[in-house]
């Protein structure tokens, strides 16, 4: 099974920003100017799904829309409105109170068997709640590692060497079997899920858009190139403890083959990753540009306080 290389549609509208973005990029109508953005919540399903509508042209585009739009500079004022929005308020919510250091120590020592999400799914987790997880994570695993790509081209010496190196392996090593977009298809495809890419936006929880528009703002300002290696950093050192759990709820619900393999393959590749990016990714930046320091430390403070705002909707949701 593999994702489809359909264009996925536009979303539906949730508010005025959302809906007047996409109504403009389908028939070309006029923007919603910047100054909205700037009362919108910053975390909300309107704001958050305008800014991952803006960022999806930089991947695979939309049905029907002129690819032109990538670079449309009124779409760019509009989007540079929605980004200022939302970084603010997250250096406000999740500014880094602790050397870099000291977070990256909490990541490395964090329990084995984490309470949360993917213990929660480990012990008692139905099949209905696997899906509903992969629905939303599909938002990100059907285009993963894509974002942290941007970043390759702003890194130099050791860090885009082993920044390369842990890619290669998101991107399965030169097998196209072996990409993790299509492994999380296959895990889909187990669950009864459609795998085409960006079919589960309408459905996506703002908490899930507001983390891979995280990525997406690291990645593609220069600026925030060390944000993003934090940010790398915080993924790859939590994931493989909390893939053993999540495969755990796979081979516990009998979910399938390729949905235990999915996270089989991440408990393995990430210990390894982890290793790589704190030592090679982290140290080698750090060399080159020290004054990174706080910016690495910021990106993986907005990854933790992120991943713990979705860990709350989804445990809310399933009652849990």
């Amino acid at each position: 099974m593999t994702e489809s290389r359909r264009t996925p549609s536009l979303p539906r509208g949730r508010g005025p920003l959302s809906s007047g973005i996409s109504e403009a990029l389908a028939h070309r109508t006029a923007l919603p100017g910047p100054a909205p953005a700037q009362s919108a919540d910053p975390f909300g399903d309107d704001l958050q799904l305008a800014l991952y509508t803006c960022y999806e042209l930089h991947y695979r585009g939309f049905g029907g829309v002129d690819p032109a739009w990538e670079w449309d500079a009124s779409l760019l004022a509009v989007r540079a409105a929605l980004e200022d929005r939302f970084l603010t308020a997250l250096r406000r919510e999740a500014a880094a109170h602790k050397p870099l250091a000291d977070l990256l120590a909490d990541l490395v020592v964090q329990p084995a068997e984490p309470e949360g999400v993917p213990r929660f799914l480990a012990d008692r987790g139905t099949l209905d709640q696997l899906r509903g997880y992969a629905r939303q994570r599909s938002l990100y695993h059907l285009k993963e590692a894509d974002p942290h790509a941007w970043v390759l081209p702003r890194l130099t010496g050791r860090a885009k060497a082993a920044m390369a190196a842990v890619e290669f392996d998101e991107f399965g090593g030169g097998r196209a079997d072996r990409v993790h977009a299509r492994l999380f298809a296959g895990l889909m495809a187990d669950l009864g899920l459609d795998t085409r890419y960006g079919h589960y936006l309408d459905d996506g929880y703002a908490e899930m858009l507001a983390l891979v528009n995280a990525m997406s703002l690291f990645g593609l300002h220069r600026r925030m190139r060390g944000s993003l290696v934090g940010h790398f950093a915080a993924v790859e050192i939590t994931s493989s403890p909390a893939s053993r759990q999540l495969a755990r709820a796979m081979a516990r619900t009998g979910a399938g083959p390729a949905a235990e393999h999915f996270y089989d393959e991440h408990v393995e590749a990430d210990a390894v990753h982890e290793q790589v990016v704190r030592n090679e990714v982290i140290g080698g930046l750090l060399d080159e540009e020290p004054g990174l320091e706080a910016d690495i430390a910021f990106g993986i403070a907005a990854t933790s306080y992120l991943e713990d705002r979705l860990g709350r909707r989804f445990l809310t949701d399933w009652g849990a």
